[in-house]
């Protein structure tokens, strides 16, 4: 290890190298202004709608059977336009305000180890340790991010760290594409392979008066399936762009990130972890603590219900420790710590209006009161259909739901009142059901533009919506392929316990 530099680190004067892409913002913008006009279209077009709802120990349940029409309500094309606003001021707006100041918290501490050279040493430590196990880091980095959505749930927590793994897959030789492959694509699917996933299985087993994590070998089998489907498919890119970096489709756009990596001395050639600085490993190990110390009250507030509510204001403190002691712990002065911490926050801005406007696709569909009847139209027709059809038609409501409501927890508190008496009704085991909903809610994570973490993600990086969506269609085929199979041997087996 070098000898400690005791001078001040100097703020850097160009952009930090966290912040939102320009190209990969305005494409999600079009894409959700677009849908935006197309959800308030459909508040003129159905008929407005509603259920009757009960409280249930502290959540709202939709009564089976209980659908009427109502008066549409006077809701003027001009609103449309100020829903990602009027959302801060409605009755469920305490996802999207605590994603904001996530996304606040995010950018000022990300910013803040980044422009100290933490965020390099983090890079330089992790490729100097793997540089010769390329493809063992793949699969770890796989099997983790996956086995923490399955098993534990988490999702918007790990979002954050996509910033770290891309410059990795970079300086390794690959791009981005490959860094995505190792954390956003695992992350998703390995929310749809839940094994024993809180805000999903959990809460579906409980509203359909299942066993707690009851038949799980049949959802494990399919995690491993998924696993190794994934690892497949990401070490084959890499190998490809490896071999020829040019073949990978964004290969220019990866040239500035690799131009600043490269500039760092973070390329793989390059690194060494001895070229860390005594001051960055003293602010890597608290950032790392404070990261650590987040996910382990996550995991515990996954299991305690008393915890549940904290885990995201822990999530946010911990952030804003990690990043603004870092700093100081790397050699910042308090003020190069606020101004660095306020770049990283102007950076995020066009992150925060992503989110706002995804949200607002709910509000528009549920002030327009029609939520209700594309769920009643849903029901109608899952209820009049086969046992096999059955499954597939819960499949397919749960991804049109998933389109306006990227809740897990919610779609399961909205679907499965209603699921529950049509899969006795039909001759599907409500097991099936629950499986189903599970397969509809996490595969389409990552398809759907209506899914602001998903936005989030990608502008992150270089990694346009559009380009992420050429490079994983052939992998979304084959799940569907696959959870289709798998739905096929639930409903044959009668997977149960009933």
């Amino acid at each position: 290890m070098e000898h400690e530099k005791t001078e001040k680190i100097p703020v850097k004067t160009g952009d930090s190298n966290v912040k939102i892409e320009a190209k990969s913002f305005y494409l999600a913008i079009a894409i959700i202004f677009t849908l935006m006009i197309i959800s308030g279209i459909l508040t003129k077009i159905l008929p407005a709608g509603e259920y009757d709802r009960v409280q249930s120990e502290g959540r709202t349940l939709v009564v089976d059977g209980s659908y009427r029409e109502i008066q549409r309500p006077d809701y003027p094309v001009w609103r449309w336009l100020t829903a990602p606003f009027e959302l801060l001021a409605a009755p469920d707006n305490i996802t999207p305000i605590i994603l904001v100041i996530f996304f606040i918290v995010i950018g000022g501490s990300i910013t803040v180890l980044d422009r100290a050279g933490v965020m390099k040493a983090l890079v330089s430590f992790l490729v100097s340790r793997f540089v010769k196990r390329k493809y063992t880091l793949i699969i770890v980095m796989i099997f983790f991010f996956m086995a923490a959505a399955s098993f534990v749930g988490m999702y918007e927590e790990m979002v954050p760290l996509i910033i770290f793994i891309v410059p990795i897959a970079i300086s390794l030789g690959w791009d981005s594409l490959t860094g995505l492959g190792m954390s956003l694509l695992p992350m998703s699917f390995g929310f749809a392979a839940a094994v024993t996933n809180p805000f999903t299985i959990a809460v579906a087993q409980k509203i359909a008066g299942l066993p707690l994590f009851s038949g799980a070998p049949l959802r494990l089998a399919f995690f491993l399936v998924v696993f190794l489907l994934v690892c497949f498919f990401v070490i084959r890119h890499a190998k490809k762009v490896e071999k020829n970096p040019q073949s990978s489709i964004c290969f220019k756009d990866d040239e500035i990130l690799r131009q600043r990596l490269l500039a760092s001395g973070s390329d793989a050639l390059s690194v060494s972890a001895n070229s860390i600085t005594k001051n960055q490993w003293r602010a890597l190990i608290w950032f790392s603590s404070c990261v650590a110390f987040a996910m382990i009250f996550a995991l515990a507030s996954s299991r305690v219900t008393s915890l549940s509510d904290l885990a995201f204001p822990v999530l946010i403190l911990m952030f804003l420790l990690g990043g603004t002691i870092g700093g100081a712990l790397s050699g910042f002065n308090a003020g190069q710590v606020f101004k660095a911490f306020g770049r990283g926050v102007i950076n995020f801005l066009p992150g925060i209006l992503l989110v706002l406007m995804a949200y607002s696709i709910k509000h528009i569909i549920s002030t327009g009161m029609i939520m209700d009847t594309i769920l009643f139209n849903a029901e109608q027709m899952i209820s009049r259909t086969s046992s096999v059809i059955a499954a597939f038609m819960v499949y397919g409501a749960t991804l049109v739901m998933e389109f306006f409501i990227g809740s897990a927890s919610a779609k399961a508190f909205l679907l499965m009142p209603l699921l529950t008496p049509l899969a006795d009704l039909v001759g599907i085991t409500r097991q099936t059901a629950v499986l189903a909903l599970n397969f509809g809610d996490g595969f389409s994570n990552v398809i759907f533009p209506t899914n602001a973490l998903l936005l989030i993600a990608l502008s992150f990086t270089v990694v346009s919506y559009a380009k992420w969506i050429r490079w994983t269609w052939l992998l979304q085929v084959a799940i569907l392929i696959i959870t289709s199979i798998f739905l096929v041997i639930a409903v044959n087996i009668r997977y149960g316990p009933f």
